[in-house]
């Protein structure tokens, strides 16, 4: 065979799988038919989060009446700078943490795009002219996911925003209508809305954020109308239009209402689909599962021995992290025969809003569909000494462990740097850990993570009756 590992895609999924073989000493050769680095560092990730930085910087400075004495202000957003600063970050990190990286192990990226013939093998049709047939001893399939658009009356002739296009406007719109309400549309539509944007998000299920807990979706709720961003939940957009005023879109309520909104543009983040156009998969072997995903077992193998998927298109957890375990997985599997299988129970997400969404385990309403007894306890952040001092309350913090023994079986939070203090609870969870004893572990006093201890305390004793740094 002319290489060890053929990976179509250079995404995270691709890029550890890369990594992984190369330091074995495999010879390696990658496929991207766009641009190098997937989606988190192109479209996802990192400029989402970088704008999301500017955009709190922003509001901060709006914000800052709440401390006494405190006189802040925020001008004109100049939408081509902002974008302009996203970009040579995004370039510089594609340039040290992928094609950089690439160049030091020593494999080949072809530009190109790729589809498996009979053999199997990778027909290549290069964009620089010619085609190159490639040989493998396996091939793994990492091509990652594309923003999905529901069937809507009208939505291709209007046009729309997806969450990557949104992050390239050189002019910001006078208003946007978000539809979408978990983590993409909140994340955009606090982003859009903090840079001086008038937005409206419509969420189809009865509620924001609708696979979090209840309180924590309540709670975003509030914090988005007290930003002034309209909230339209158990709605259904059912046509789209475009007029001289901009966009018309009519609203269907899940009481029977209907209505009309307005706005200048549309921005669809209703999920992603994974990528498999083009492929030839049938001519392979290579079968998809009911949402279009690349079908695998637990160990990432394909119905193809010697042909993997890992990252998006396998339609797991669609995370940048999940992408890479896959990666280096694939590799001990395919190589070593190590049937390795990843544990997803303790996997961690956050939604990056402001206060942020963390979440590590079962839902309340997972735990009891499992079986589970539960007993749960939700502390308000009222109660959380660097709240109070940050003159921010807005959240909370709830713990939903196994009746009696009080195994810790889910941890979810709506807090400031909810996704630092989440980690902890991975852990506990990792090690089987009772809230009992998450009460009882060392944490420092006036930071975030001490709302973990106290919401786990509040299953022993009422921690309203104890002095600011009692244990």
């Amino acid at each position: 065979m002319e290489f060890d590992l053929a990976i179509i895609g250079s995404g995270g999924a691709a890029f550890a799988a890369a990594i992984a073989a190369s330091r074995q000493g495999l010879s390696v050769v990658m496929v991207e038919r766009g641009t190098v680095g997937g989606t988190c560092v192109n479209t996802g990730c990192v400029p989402s989060k970088a704008l999301l930085a500017a955009a709190e910087a922003r509001h901060g400075a709006q914000a800052a009446a709440r401390f006494p004495g405190i006189r802040a202000g925020a001008g004109e957003v100049a939408a081509g700078e902002l974008n302009a600063g996203k970009a040579d970050l995004v370039a510089g990190m594609r340039a040290e943490k992928y094609t950089g990286l690439a160049t030091e192990h020593g494999w080949e990226i072809l530009a190109g795009a790729a589809r498996f013939v009979p053999g199997p093998a990778l027909r290549v049709e290069l964009h620089e002219g010619g085609t190159r047939t490639v040989e493998a001893a396996h091939y793994l399939i990492a091509t990652g996911s594309t923003p999905s658009v529901p069937p809507v009356d009208g939505i291709a002739a209007t046009g729309y925003l997806t969450s990557a296009t949104a992050m390239e406007l050189s002019e910001l719109p006078e208003s946007v209508l978000v539809v979408g309400g978990n983590y993409v549309g909140l994340e955009q539509a606090q982003l859009l809305a903090r840079l001086g944007v008038r937005v409206d998000v419509v969420e189809m299920l009865d509620r924001l954020a609708p696979t979090e807990e209840p309180e924590i979706s309540e709670a975003v709720s509030g914090v988005f109308r007290d930003e002034k961003i309209g909230v339209h939940a158990g709605t259904t957009l059912a046509g789209v239009h475009r007029d001289g005023e901009g966009i018309r879109a009519e609203l269907h309520g899940s009481d029977g209402d209907s209505y009309e909104l307005r706005a200048q543009e549309l921005l669809v983040a209703t999920g992603r689909t994974p990528v498999t156009d083009g492929l030839d998969l049938d001519s392979v072997g290579v079968r998809l599962g009911e949402s279009g995903e690349v079908a695998v077992d637990a160990g990432l193998r394909t119905d193809n021995p010697r042909i993997w998927a890992a990252g998006d298109v396998t339609g797991h957890p669609q995370f940048v992290y999940v992408a890479g375990a896959h990666g280096t997985l694939v590799v001990d599997n395919a190589f070593h025969g190590a049937a390795r299988e990843l544990d997803y129970h303790h996997l961690p997400r956050v939604t990056f809003t402001d206060p942020a969404i963390a979440a590590a385990g079962l839902t309340e309403a997972e735990a009891q569909q499992a079986g589970y007894d539960c007993d749960t306890r939700v502390l308000p952040l009222r109660y959380v000494p660097r709240a109070q001092v940050n003159r921010d309350t807005r959240g909370l913090v709830k713990l939903v462990a196994e009746h009696g023994t009080g195994r810790l079986l889910g941890a979810h939070m709506l807090a400031e740097g909810a996704g630092d203090v989440i980690a902890t609870a991975v852990h506990a969870l990792h090690s089987s850990m009772s809230v009992y004893e998450l009460g009882e572990l060392w944490c420092p006093y006036l930071t975030m993570a001490e709302a973990l201890k106290l919401a786990a305390q509040t299953y022993t004793r009422d921690i309203t009756t104890l002095s600011c740094c009692a244990a």
